[in-house]
């Protein structure tokens, strides 16, 4: 997958939770984040790169 789709998702899911009005809603954002940023992992050790930059 396109790490910059997957840092695009996951930077759209921390500022979506961010401005949750709801506990539920941005518990929900903040795990998609959080998934977002295990397959970034995920896909950067797979290419060989450094994990520096994931943000969680």
């Amino acid at each position: 997958m396109d790490l910059n789709y997957l840092f695009h998702r996951q930077q759209v899911s921390m500022m979506m939770s961010a401005a949750a009005r709801g506990a539920e809603a941005r518990l929900a954002h903040a795990q998609l984040a959080s998934r977002y940023a295990t397959q970034i992992a995920t896909t950067q050790a797979r290419m060989g790169a450094d994990r520096l930059f994931v943000a969680a």
